[in-house]
């Protein structure tokens, strides 16, 4: 099976659970089954909430696993959508090809910093939206590498990982977006 076919499933599969309210909140590889067919199951809902529905309310921030979770979880938001799961999918799309987490802090201090240095330091408008409760910014700026850091994978990729680990949530779209956009859908080769 190729890339292409279990982030086409796993896409499809978050997109279900959000078309129904249910936010996963522990997408990871180890969550991802994957039977002798290539076809891969969500599995473990154990952290898994709705988001519909209901009157607001705040949701806890410590949700998703360290090395899969959504920066704004990680500046303390407590509210949050689809976005948490779709960053937790950009982590493993690069995953497959690299074979390994790519971003494996061992705290959440470590874990903002590995994210800044990949995907970009943010804006001034970014922090003001996410108001985190700290005074925490990173020690440098930095520019999004992508294709630095990944030169080995094929450019349709980048695009989609570029989606999906976007620092502003809202860029992230849904899952039924990524799996509408049919230059990912089609061009996404391994």
């Amino acid at each position: 099976m190729e890339v292409k076919s279990y982030m086409q499933q796993l896409l499809s599969g978050l997109q279900h659970c959000h078309e129904r309210g249910i936010l996963h909140r522990d997408i990871k590889g180890s969550n991802l089954l994957i039977d002798e067919y290539g076809v891969l199951k969500i599995a473990d809902f154990g952290l898994a909430n709705s988001y519909q529905n209901k009157p607001k309310r705040a949701l806890t921030s410590r949700v998703v696993t360290l090395w899969y979770r959504a920066p704004e979880l990680l500046l303390g938001s407590t509210d949050y959508g689809v976005g948490i799961d779709l960053w937790s999918a950009g982590c493993l799309l690069a995953e497959m090809f690299v074979g390994r987490p790519i971003m494996p802090g061992r705290n959440e201090i470590e874990q903002l910093h590995k994210i800044f240095k990949l995907c970009g330091s943010p804006s001034e408008e970014y922090w003001k939206k996410v108001k985190p409760p700290a005074t925490f910014r990173p020690p440098q700026q930095y520019k999004a590498n992508f294709r630095e850091m990944f030169p080995y994978f094929p450019d349709s990729v980048f695009e989609l990982l570029g989606r999906l680990l976007s620092l502003d949530p809202a860029y992230r779209g849904s899952a039924a977006s990524c799996l509408q956009n049919e230059k990912i859908k089609m061009q996404m080769k391994t």
